[in-house]
């Protein structure tokens, strides 16, 4: 591991920082500084750590924060607006935020930085998420401070509010559980701890300038990704397929009554982009283990003490 000050990790009350924490205090990696600006995600944070300093701030408009920097030897740009119905949520947390984030980072001289992207951006859908995360990579990439590129696909585990796990909850509390059109949309779900120990991994050995499609191993269409998800949780929801038009109508009346949709118009289109991503040897290369998506299920909604944790969107 290389010399240096503190890790400090942006989103660190996310899907992806709240699974990185654990993961890099069991390897004694540290210290962990978080930065997020969710208070309810916070507190939920801050009782399951508190050990590890939370600094509360909103990176596109707050200041601050930016002393936390100080002396860091590694970023983890981790914060991304993953859902919104308006451009302008992705592009304050996404460019705006991560602009003044890598502002901080060179004035306190930051050794290197992880940036957490996304598989979007070789994806071949346009959308403000799309746009926004490609912006953001560029901005990591062009700061001028040692960066690490990781480009992960869909992640499901512990902490999941916007997938899987909110679709386990909802799949949990209805008898029918609707899938849009014949379902056989390829996936390839990555498991976030198999993930965060890439990013721990990134940590320990500098790979600067150096960007990874991080995908899962295994693809697996979507309607049997639903089934898998139904045995792991223990849901009793009858699956049936039902027309896409009418599950896109469904969803715009849904958006009519919810400002912030946990799934939304977009990222159904999105959903049904016949594509797949490019499968790295990534557990030879970063010495991590690929947890099998049935185990991975298992593991996310049975777990005796994360399972039962939900974040708020």
């Amino acid at each position: 591991m290389p010399e240096g000050g503190p890790i400090v990790i942006t989103g660190a009350a996310g899907l992806a920082g709240q699974n990185l924490i654990p993961r890099l205090k069991a390897r004694g990696m540290g210290p962990l500084i978080g930065i997020d600006k969710h208070p309810a995600n916070n507190a939920i944070f801050r009782k399951l750590h508190p050990d590890v300093r939370l600094v509360e701030a909103d990176l596109a408009t707050d200041d601050g924060w930016q002393q936390a920097l100080a002396g860091a030897g590694t970023l983890v740009l981790c914060h991304a607006q993953i859902a919104a119905l308006t451009e302008a949520p992705f592009t304050a947390n996404n460019v705006v935020a991560t602009e003044r984030v890598l502002e901080a980072a060179r004035r306190h001289d930051v050794g290197q930085i992880v940036h957490i992207s996304s598989s979007v951006v070789n994806s071949l859908a346009h959308d403000f998420y799309t746009e926004s995360k490609k912006a953001q990579e560029k901005l990591a990439l062009d700061s001028g401070i040692p960066t690490c590129v990781l480009r992960p696909t869909l992640m499901y585990g512990w902490f999941d509010r916007k997938h899987l796990g909110w679709l386990a909850r909802f799949m949990a509390r209805t008898p029918v559980f609707p899938i849009p059109g014949h379902g056989q949309y390829l996936r390839q779900p990555l498991y976030v701890g198999d993930f965060c120990n890439i990013i721990a991994a990134c940590i320990a050995e500098p790979r600067p300038g150096q960007v990874f499609n991080i995908s899962g191993q295994e693809q697996i269409a979507y309607i049997d990704l639903i089934r898998a998800l139904k045995e792991a949780s223990g849901a009793k929801a009858a699956i049936i397929r039902i027309p896409y038009g009418l599950f896109r109508t469904l969803l715009q009346l849904y958006a009519m009554v919810d400002s912030n949709p946990p799934f939304t118009v977009s990222q159904l289109a999105a959903l049904v982009v016949p594509e797949t991503f490019e499968v790295i040897d990534w557990p030879r290369l970063f010495g991590v283990k690929s947890t099998p998506i049935l185990e991975g299920l298992r593991e996310t909604f049975r777990d005796p003490v994360y399972s039962s944790v939900v974040l708020e969107f």
